[in-house]
């Protein structure tokens, strides 16, 4: 199988190596930016030694060295439009490893269009959240379902909000267990669910998600 995981971060970090210790053939990784000393307390793929270099050149060296039979591709980039098309077309499924709106909505949309698996996580502070989002299936709702992009949500971040570390390999390796159910075929994915983790309480909920056959990306008209 080929995955392309979005950052190389907090989520990205637990999510490449479980997938690489399960034998995906193939894992792309798009990732621009260089290890500060500030990543490591959560982003558990790159250490001290790593500090100052790339993400994605980090991240696939941690990679080779849990599995060296993995195919590990590297584009050293900023997703955005002009490239997001492209990028897309060569794999099976996404991984969506980023924290920001804006590529959250591109990375759904184009999934949506090429009918890619899309694999979606989060983490801030104590809460996290997980769903799977696969266009193959006419009852998947997509993200923009959810969180529409006509609507105007407040960015926030872990460098800003701060984040409990071990939150996000909690979700990473929830995605990276999504994927390997998505890509081999078994169990019940979360497809019209979405969970929810509350590290904090320890508390863990879970709620359906419908299709919203208005949406502007993967409603009727679209």
């Amino acid at each position: 199988a080929r995955v392309l995981c979005v950052g190389a971060g907090g989520l990205g970090s637990p999510a490449l190596m479980y997938l690489a210790a399960a034998g995906v053939g193939t894992l792309g990784i798009v990732e621009f930016d260089v290890v500060d000393e500030s990543n490591l307390q959560r982003q558990i793929i790159h250490g001290q030694s790593d500090i100052g270099r790339s993400k994605a050149v980090s991240a696939r060296d941690r990679v080779q060295g849990i599995n060296p039979h993995v195919n590990v591709v590297l584009h050293e980039t900023r997703l955005d439009v002009d490239n997001v098309m492209e990028l897309f077309t060569q794999y099976d499924l996404v991984v969506d490893g980023t924290d920001n709106f804006a590529t959250r909505h591109l990375i759904n949309a184009s999934c949506v269009k090429h009918h890619t698996p899309l694999v979606s996580g989060s983490a801030l502070r104590f809460d996290g959240q997980i769903s799977v989002f696969d266009p193959r299936n006419a009852t998947s709702p997509c993200y923009a379902c959810i969180f529409s992009p006509d609507e105007n949500f407040e960015e926030v971040s872990c460098s800003s909000m701060g984040i409990f570390s071990p939150l996000v390999g909690i979700i990473g390796a929830m995605q990276a267990a999504q994927a390997i159910q998505v890509l081999i075929g078994f169990g019940e994915a979360l497809i019209g669910r979405m969970l929810l983790w509350n590290a904090r309480t320890t508390q863990i909920d879970e709620f359906k998600i419908s299709r919203n056959t208005e949406c502007s990306v993967c409603g009727k008209a679209h």
